[in-house]
């Protein structure tokens, strides 16, 4: 069976290193880059199964190549874990904004790291085409299994996270799901990510969702639900 390739975005030489040795003793086929612009070319010549990307690259940053691959129809359904020296919540919350699944703060883990990478890709293995019933509300239509949504018709690009939130409340209308659960249902348990995080793919959702947009309502001071 073929090794799964990561692409390896970074710019720092022991990192980048330290990085490759453990996913390649993880059983990873590994692709280094060291610029964004390589970054971007590796990943259209040779789809990679996920990326681990560096935010602070030289020239165009980490958020900028987020944007570029998630943009380009070839590229915009592979995974993506950031890499963080900062750990700021700003930096996390503009990387889930561009489409990143999921991010490690530097110094890191190696183990965590893994960690991380295998979580994101068993994710998206237990989401394969064919998987979950469709749901229709109203003038929304949700294809879990082609992550895909509609509104009135017409298909709503959503990021991977943004689609796994809006399936997760909308698979129990007028069920209230708090922030916590909202992390754990879209990235496992154990997630340390920010109230400002959920709220930010909320507020992005409904923009998208457009006249649907208001099917998810604010529960104040406990979460959100979806309109029965």
């Amino acid at each position: 069976m073929a090794k799964e390739c990561v692409l390896v975005v970074e710019d720092e030489e022991d990192i980048q290193e330290l990085v490759d040795f453990n996913l390649t003793k993880a059983g990873y086929q590994v692709q280094c880059a060291a610029t964004g612009q390589e970054a971007i070319q590796a990943a259209k010549s040779n789809l990679p199964a996920l990326i681990v990307l560096d935010l602070m690259l030289p020239g165009m940053d980490g958020l900028e190549v987020c944007s570029v691959l998630k943009h380009n129809p070839k590229t915009k359904d592979i995974p993506i874990v950031m890499l963080t020296a900062k750990g700021e919540e700003t930096d996390v919350v503009a990387g889930f904004e561009r489409g990143a699944d999921d991010y490690v703060t530097k110094p890191f883990s190696p183990k965590i790291l893994v960690a991380r990478v295998k979580a994101v890709l068993r994710r998206r293995e237990t989401e394969a085409p064919g998987s979950g019933e469709s749901l229709h509300i109203h003038d929304l239509v949700i294809h879990p299994g082609r992550h895909e949504a509609l509104v009135q018709g017409s298909p709503v690009e959503l990021t991977f996270t943004e689609f796994r939130v809006l399936h997760c409340l909308a698979r129990r209308p007028g069920w209230v799901f708090t922030r916590s659960q909202i992390v754990d249902a879209v990235r496992g348990a154990g997630y340390a990510v920010t109230d400002r995080a959920v709220d930010v793919q909320i507020v992005g959702l409904r923009k998208k969702l457009g006249p649907c947009g208001h099917y998810i309502e604010t529960v104040r001071g406990v979460g959100y639900r979806f309109k029965e």
